[in-house]
């Protein structure tokens, strides 16, 4: 994947779950140093003892980010122990699945902490040191649902749209430093969050029903454009959403 140009580049992923794992993988195939941050110590070690990273260049760190002095400092420590950062991957997130009317105060704010203000805290640390840097690249997940009205999905998708207008703004403001600024749209993609969904009666049936390409997605299909958006190939892209969800949104 020398293409990439992401030999030698400082990576920091937020989250090591099926999303941020798979990115960690594609990011250490192509050669970069990746650090990884997530408040679930098991999933990290389980990371660190992946045998395809045994000869990765991977440091791990314990974390709560949904505080905004938590995340800043996470950020400036991960980035110090690579010493220096050029690609910041946030791939954090929760769903909590019910109507509009059954969610209360503290179902919203909790998503909203971990959706949307991770991915400012977040973008806001890295963006000082890449701005100083002059160039660096962010790629944060954003989803299907930040476009089509799904039911039971009201705090998730506020903050999946909250997150595209996010990306836009930061991309906007760095363009002339070098920064830029991305996201990733999955679209019915199997993961730790979606497991117990896809696994009710019929669902996943239903599910793949309203794909066009006739299958739900995993981690792996979404890792390709990650690592485009993140390398040197992409650094005329900024500001964009790239659905990966086949064909979801046409429909």
């Amino acid at each position: 994947m020398g293409w990439l140009g992401l030999e030698g580049h400082r990576a920091l992923v937020l989250g090591a779950g099926g999303l941020g794992a798979a990115c960690t993988r594609g990011l250490a195939d192509a050669g970069a140093r990746v650090a990884v941050i997530d408040v679930d110590e098991a999933k990290l070690k389980a990371l660190r003892e992946e045998p395809a990273l045994a000869d990765a260049d991977l440091r791990v760190f314990r974390v709560d980010v949904t505080t905004s002095a938590a995340c800043e400092e996470a950020i400036t420590a991960a980035a110090a122990a690579l010493g220096g950062l050029d690609v910041l991957v946030h791939a954090v997130g929760t769903n909590d699945r019910r109507p509009v009317v059954d969610t209360p105060d503290e179902v919203w704010d909790r998503i909203v902490a971990l959706n949307l203000s991770t991915a400012f805290w977040a973008g806001r640390a890295a963006g000082r040191l890449m701005r100083e840097a002059g160039q660096g690249s962010m790629v944060f997940f954003s989803s299907v649902s930040s476009r089509l009205a799904h039911k039971h999905h009201a705090p998730y998708a506020a903050t999946k749209g909250g997150l595209d207008q996010l990306v836009r703004v930061m991309a906007r403001e760095w363009a002339a430093d070098g920064v830029t600024v991305n996201a990733v749209a999955p679209g019915y993609t199997e993961t730790e969050l979606t497991r117990e969904y896809l696994d009710r009666p019929g669902m996943r049936d239903e599910m793949v029903g309203l794909v066009p390409a006739g299958r739900l997605g995993t981690p792996r299909d979404v890792v390709g454009a990650v690592l485009f958006l993140a390398s040197r190939q992409a650094s005329f892209i900024t500001g964009q959403v790239l659905y990966v969800d086949g064909g979801r949104t046409l429909v």
